[in-house]
C-alpha cells in the first residue's frame, strides 16, 4: 500500500465497504460522541469521516491533536447505519474504522478556524491566507477559477486563436494608470515598466503577420483597490484579430463568453440571442451609466417639456436658465407610497444632493408637491407617457445631464433593488458601442481622448479634419455583464497619418507621438493590417460566476486595500547594497508639516 494514501478523501463509496484503505489529510473537525471519537479527514478532493473507539491504544494520541493537524490513517471501510448517513456528502454512506495512524505534522492553535464559514477581518484572512484558502467556499472558488481559465483556453483554440506570450519587462507608457517601475542594473538611471496590458505588443503581433492571437495575460497597474479591481496585478483574456470589423470581434468573443457562462452558470441562465448593442449616448441617458445592469428594467427618460413653463418653479427655473439643462424621470413601479418616496429623498440627501423630486399615484391621481404644482393635466400626461399606474411612483433629477446623470443612475439602481424589480439568477450581457473619441477636459481647458487613444475614429481622416472633435465617435466598445464592465476593446488606428492627426487634436505634436509611441508608429509605417481586439477580465468573470462581490474571494493571494501582501510582508525595505547595485538612493517623503517653498 502507498505510504500516504490508497484513496483520496473524496473517493470512497458504499462499493468500497470491507476494503482496507489509507487516507492522508487535515483533521477538519473532531467530535466525541458517547466515547467514540469521530474525525472528519479533509484533503483537496473532499472529506471522509473516520472513527476510533476509546479502547483503541491510539485513541488518546488522536484525541490530543488540534484541528488542522495532518495525519495518515489506515483502516477498514464500513457502511454507516441508515440514521447516520450524510446525503450531502459524496462519501456520506461510509466511514473508516481507524486501525493505525501516523502524525505527519501537528498544528498550533489556529488564528483562523477552517471549519465553518464565519467572517473574519481582512487583515487576519490575508496574513494567514494559506489557512483561509483551506476553507471550503474559497477553496472551491479557486478551483472554479482554474476550470474557467481552462475552458476559456479551449474555446479560444477551437476558434483558431493561438496563444503567444508577450514581455513582462517593457517600456513605461504615458497613457493609462501609473506604471510599476523596475530599475535596470545594466543601464543606470533607466527603468523598465511592468505592462499595464499587452496592448502595444499584441498590435505589433498583428503587424508581424500573425493572426487571431490570445493570451491569459498578467497585467500590472499601480492604482487603488476597489471591490471589482485588485491593486497591483490582475489577469485578462487578451485577444487581437487582423482584417476584422467591430462585428467580427463581437462574433468571435460572444461564443466564448456565452459558452463559459453556460458551462458554469449552475442554477442561473444566459438569455438566448446576440448580446444587446447599446450606443454610449443611449446607455448614459437610459441608465446613467456606461456599464448598465440590464437585470433592472427601469429606463430613464427626458421629461423636460413636462416642466418647461410649469408651476413647479424649481425645475422650470433650471430649464429657463440654461438651454442645455434637462429633467429626467426615473420610474419606480410599485414604489407609490409616501414612505418609500421619503426614503429615497433621504438617500439622495446622504448622497450630497438636495433631494429627489417625486410623484406617486393613487386613486387615479398624482400626489405630492410636484404633482400639485404642475397640475392634473401635466401629471396625467406624464403618467401615461411613462406607462405608470396607481401604486407606482416617479422620481426626477434636473440640471445639466453631465452633472447629474451618474447620480440618477445610482438612484435607478437603488430603486430597482429596494423594490425587488431586478431579475434574479440571470447573466445579462450587453455591448456598449459608439464611444466618443474625445472629451473636453475642463481642468486642462483642452480636448483630450475620452477612452482609448489608439482607436480608429469613425469616419477616419475625413472626420478628424472636418468634424467637431467632440462629435466624433470611435470604434470603441465595452462588454458588460450585470453591471460589471468585463472589458474595453477597439478597432485600432493602424494608419500613421490618421494617428498623427488624432493625437494632434488632443494636443500631441508629431514629435510627441514619435517619442512616446515609437515602437508602434514605426511599425505601422511598414504595412499594418486593419485589426482589433478586446481583453475581458478573468478575475471579474470568475467573480460573477462564483457569485462573489469582491475579487479577493476569487484570487489566490490578493493584496489588501493598501496594496500590501501581509503574508509575504511586501512591499518591504531592501538592503543598502541592493540600492547601490541599482545606483539608487532613497529620498524620504516630505513631512506633512514641512514649510512650503516660496
Amino acid at each position: 500500500m502507498h505510504a500516504y494514501r490508497s484513496h483520496t478523501c473524496g473517493e470512497l463509496r458504499k462499493a468500497d465497504v470491507g476494503e482496507e484503505v489509507r487516507l492522508s489529510g487535515w483533521m477538519h473537525r473532531a467530535r466525541d460522541h458517547g466515547g467514540l471519537l469521530f474525525i472528519d479527514l479533509r484533503d483537496h478532493y473532499g472529506l471522509t469521516q473516520c472513527v476510533i473507539e476509546p479502547d483503541n491504544s491510539l485513541f488518546a494520541d488522536l484525541e490530543r491533536l488540534r484541528a488542522e493537524s495532518v495525519i495518515t490513517v489506515t483502516g477498514k471501510v464500513v457502511a454507516r447505519s441508515s440514521e447516520t448517513v450524510n446525503p450531502e456528502l459524496p462519501t456520506g454512506e461510509v466511514e473508516i474504522r481507524i486501525e493505525a495512524f501516523e502524525l505527519q505534522s501537528a498544528a498550533d492553535e489556529l488564528p483562523l478556524p477552517v471549519f465553518g464559514e464565519l467572517e473574519y477581518p481582512e487583515e487576519t484572512r490575508l496574513r494567514y491566507r494559506y489557512l483561509d484558502l483551506r476553507r471550503d467556499r474559497i477553496h472551491k472558488n479557486i478551483v472554479l477559477r482554474s476550470k474557467i481559465i481552462t475552458s476559456i483556453r479551449r474555446r479560444m483554440v477551437e476558434q483558431d486563436f493561438t496563444e503567444y506570450q508577450t514581455p513582462i519587462l517593457t517600456a513605461s507608457s504615458p497613457e493609462g494608470a501609473r506604471d510599476f517601475l523596475v530599475p535596470s542594473r545594466m543601464h543606470p538611471g533607466k527603468f523598465y515598466a511592468l505592462p499595464q496590458a499587452p496592448q502595444q505588443f499584441k498590435q505589433l503581433i498583428m503587424v508581424a503577420g500573425f493572426d487571431r492571437y490570445f493570451q491569459i495575460a498578467p497585467c500590472f497597474r499601480d492604482e487603488d483597490a476597489r471591490a471589482d479591481r485588485s491593486p497591483g496585478e490582475f489577469y485578462q483574456l487578451d485577444m487581437e484579430m487582423s482584417f476584422v470589423t467591430q462585428e467580427d470581434v463581437f462574433n468571435a468573443i460572444e461564443p466564448v463568453l456565452r459558452g463559459v457562462f453556460d458551462e458554469f452558470k449552475g442554477d442561473r441562465h444566459v438569455p438566448e440571442g446576440a448580446f444587446a448593442r447599446i450606443p454610449y449616448a443611449e446607455s448614459m441617458r437610459k441608465y446613467g451609466s456606461d456599464k448598465p445592469d440590464l437585470r433592472n428594467p427601469i429606463e430613464m427618460s427626458d421629461v423636460s417639456e413636462t416642466f418647461r413653463g410649469s408651476g413647479f418653479k424649481v425645475f422650470a427655473g433650471i430649464l429657463e436658465k440654461d438651454t442645455k439643462a434637462e429633467v429626467w424621470a426615473i420610474p419606480a413601479p410599485t414604489g407609490g407610497s409616501r414612505a418609500f418616496c421619503d426614503r429615497m429623498n433621504s438617500w439622495a440627501q446622504k448622497e450630497g444632493q438636495p433631494g429627489l423630486g417625486y410623484i406617486f399615484f393613487r386613486d387615479g391621481d398624482g400626489a405630492g408637491p410636484v404633482a400639485k404644482n404642475i397640475g392634473p393635466e401635466r401629471t396625467a400626461a406624464l403618467r401615461d407617457a411613462l406607462g405608470l399606474k396607481d401604486g407606482d411612483a416617479v422620481f426626477f433629477a434636473a440640471g445639466l445631464p453631465k452633472d447629474f446623470r451618474e447620480f440618477a443612475g445610482r438612484a435607478r439602481n437603488v430603486i430597482g433593488a429596494e423594490l425587488g424589480l431586478c431579475e434574479k439568477d440571470v447573466f445579462k450581457f450587453c455591448w456598449i458601442v459608439d464611444f466618443p473619441m474625445y472629451e473636453f477636459d475642463e481642468k486642462l481647458d483642452r480636448v483630450d481622448f475620452s477612452h482609448n487613444p489608439f482607436s480608429m475614429p469613425q469616419g477616419g481622416m475625413d472626420a478628424l479634419e472636418n468634424e467637431d472633435p467632440l462629435g466624433i465617435l470611435a470604434y470603441q466598445y465595452d462588454i458588460v455583464c450585470n453591471g460589471v464592465e468585463l472589458s474595453s476593446g477597439a478597432i485600432r488606428n493602424h494608419r500613421p497619418e490618421i494617428m498623427y492627426k488624432a493625437f494632434e487634436i488632443a494636443g500631441y505634436s508629431h514629435e510627441d507621438v514619435d517619442r512616446e509611441f515609437s515602437g508602434m508608429i514605426n511599425a505601422f509605417k511598414f504595412g499594418a493590417p486593419p485589426h482589433g481586439g478586446i481583453a475581458p477580465g478573468i478575475d471579474r468573470i470568475v467573480m460573477l460566476l462564483a457569485g462573489e462581490e469582491n475579487l479577493r474571494e476569487v484570487t489566490m493571494f490578493p493584496m489588501n486595500q493598501q496594496a500590501e501582501d501581509l503574508m509575504m510582508s511586501a512591499p518591504s525595505a531592501v538592503e543598502s547594497h541592493h540600492l547601490r547595485e541599482l545606483f539608487l538612493r532613497l529620498v524620504p517623503p516630505p513631512k506633512a508639516d514641512a514649510p512650503k517653498a516660496e
